[in-house]
């Protein structure tokens, strides 16, 4: 493959590696998640959990991770020849933008995979922060399906698990708008100067990277996601939207708590970002190998 041509990756190919990949960084890295939603818990990190039970969640996030991933890299890998061809037909093949392609396909990649990620998410942070009900996963879900106040998407259905579903993707599709295009073209960079396809190593590499600064520029975005998802503040009034929840912690607690847990953000997804694309990667080249 020419290093700083744009690749192709097969749905079906695409769709396993990123289910694979997303189950083995979730799983290593789950203790440093929940130290992160506890420092953004409304009730603050000791009553919360402290460092007890830096466990609790993992099935919630075990049945997530795999589909979410797989659904963002099926959608992402798909539509990337798709965008870059609409690029060239209206806009010609000298002003199409690559860095554009990977910020779309992301961005639609994020909306899929954001359908099974947040659900995991709101019965992950309620047992991540030991919330009154959430004894057991099946108990949580209980909890959360039962939250039927109108204040969530589909809550007549779904009760409180799409709470914050909108937040989310404001909170993902800047991360991605940020991470994918600076990913994708380290790498390109990295296979040009070589002059030959970066290795499994090196794109975990570039995932580590970009997804470090991707983590600090969009902790505003994941504190505000985090109250929204637990629902309400440490006195146990109810959260009634994104704008509420940004409203109550500058009057209350002060700005600096919209960067509460910068730090366990940056290191879980630079280290995350280093196992997920390293293990995207190997999985990709060894399925794209396979004999079939």
């Amino acid at each position: 493959m020419a290093p700083d041509k744009e690749r192709h990756t097969p749905f079906l190919t695409s769709l396993i590696a990123g289910g694979m990949a997303g189950t083995t960084v979730d799983l290593a890295l789950f203790p440093i998640d929940t130290l992160k939603t506890r420092l953004q818990s409304p009730q603050g990190f000791v009553a919360a959990g402290g460092f007890r039970g830096v466990y609790r969640g993992i099935m919630a996030a075990a049945a997530g991770s795999s589909p979410g991933a797989a659904l963002f890299f099926g959608t992402y890998e798909t539509m990337k020849p798709v965008i870059a061809n609409l690029q060239s037909t209206y806009r010609g093949e000298e002003a199409s933008s690559p860095a554009l392609t990977h910020m779309i396909s992301a961005s639609i990649g994020e909306a899929a995979a954001c359908l099974v990620r947040v659900p995991t998410e709101v019965v992950k942070s309620k047992m991540q922060t030991n919330a009154a009900g959430a004894s057991s996963l099946s108990a949580t879900f209980k909890l959360v399906v039962s939250e039927k106040d109108g204040r969530a998407f589909g809550s007549q259905v779904f009760g409180g698990l799409y709470r914050g579903y909108g937040i989310t993707l404001m909170r993902e599709v800047p991360f991605a708008f940020i991470q994918f295009p600076l990913y994708e073209r380290l790498k390109v960079e990295w296979a040009m100067i070589q002059g030959f396809e970066t290795s499994p190593l090196q794109a975990a590499t570039c995932g580590s990277f970009s997804g470090g600064i991707a983590a600090a520029f969009t902790t505003p975005l994941d504190v505000v996601k985090t109250r929204l998802m637990l629902g309400s503040d440490k006195n146990g009034v109810k959260y009634h939207g994104a704008n509420d929840v940004i409203g109550r912690i500058l009057k209350e607690e002060g700005t600096p708590v919209l960067l509460s847990g910068i730090q366990p953000r940056v290191m879980w997804i630079s280290i995350g970002g280093f196992v997920f694309f390293g293990a995207y990667e190997s999985y990709r080249s060894l399925l794209m190998n396979f004999p079939r």
